[in-house]
């Protein structure tokens, strides 16, 4: 139930798990949307890009002529944030890209896709992340990235094994794993307060 002035956060909903995203953000008190078109986007306070596969997002994003709007908005301070394919969408650059891969940026950091496997390996774990109160919470990841490197400015906000898995670099965010499939919506919660604060 949203309370007058809530947010209103967009899903980018090219691909991958849009729904459990408008789920998670609804119940942190947002107003939630798809967006697919750049009409769509310029009438969001913030976005959420969600996990799939990220070569094939950034080519959606192309082919529906989201790149360029995303990458504005992004530029101009609109909060993000991404998880799993989204991690690797705001990354500024990708270790092992596919032909034709493109980012959109906003994060200083090199990340490795499917660093923790391919989908039979995919696990759930406990993980701190700062910021985020009452304890760790249940990262799902599914052939997920991790980040191998990170700039001055940027934020490490969790790790896992030993890798990086939550970033923050002023308005984006990213985690390697997936919040939104556990029905802890404290993540999606830091979230949209990074939302109301840059309203």
């Amino acid at each position: 139930m949203t309370t007058p002035g809530s947010p209103v956060i967009g899903v980018l909903a090219l691909q991958g798990d849009v729904r459990e995203h408008l789920i998670a953000l609804a119940a942190a008190d947002a107003v939630a949307r798809p967006v697919r078109r750049p009409e769509e986007l310029a009438e969001v306070d913030g976005l959420v890009i969600p996990g799939g596969e990220s070569t094939t997002m950034s080519k959606l994003a192309v082919l529906f002529g989201m790149m360029e709007p995303l990458r504005e908005r992004i530029a101009a301070g609109m909060p993000v944030y991404g998880t799993c394919a989204g991690l690797i969408m705001v990354a500024d650059k990708i270790l092992d890209p596919r032909s034709g891969q493109e980012t959109l940026g906003g994060i200083d950091m090199i990340v490795r896709r499917n660093a923790f496997g391919r989908q039979n390996e995919s696990f759930e774990a406990s993980v701190e992340v700062a910021g985020v109160d009452g304890g760790p919470v249940d990262g799902v990841f599914i052939r997920a990235p991790w980040v191998e490197s990170v700039g001055a400015e940027v934020e490490v906000l969790a790790e896992h094994g030993g890798h990086i898995v939550a970033v923050r670099q002023g308005n984006v965010l990213a985690t390697s794993f997936h919040p939104e499939l556990t029905g802890d919506h404290r993540v999606h919660g830091l979230f949209v307060d990074m939302v109301r604060a840059a309203r």
